[in-house]
């Protein structure tokens, strides 16, 4: 089943960001198999970094919510809020 995790961070936490991104990417190579698309989310001047978007392969929401809750910007408490929501894709 597919989730998508949507990833808000803490206003001026871009540092914070900054500083756990290696392990992030670290994170997410490790779980490739299960990743169809991950990347930043960002403001309308195309450059502000406002959070993450997600859509992860999981058996079930307890694992989709495990796999949101073992990346290093959640662990280092980047996230303001994360959504995780069962998502079926139709096209293409």
């Amino acid at each position: 089943m597919k989730f998508v995790l949507y990833c808000v961070d803490k206003p001026g936490h871009g540092q914070v960001r900054a500083d756990n991104r290696p392990a992030h990417l670290d994170y997410l190579k490790s779980e490739l198999g299960r990743i169809d698309i991950a990347g930043p989310l960002l403001a309308d001047d195309g450059e502000s970094v406002l959070g993450s978007l997600l859509v992860i392969e999981a058996a079930d929401r307890a694992e989709a919510e495990a796999f949101a809750a073992g990346d290093p910007y959640a662990k280092a408490g980047l996230f303001d809020s994360v959504t995780i929501t069962a998502y079926k894709k139709v096209l293409p």
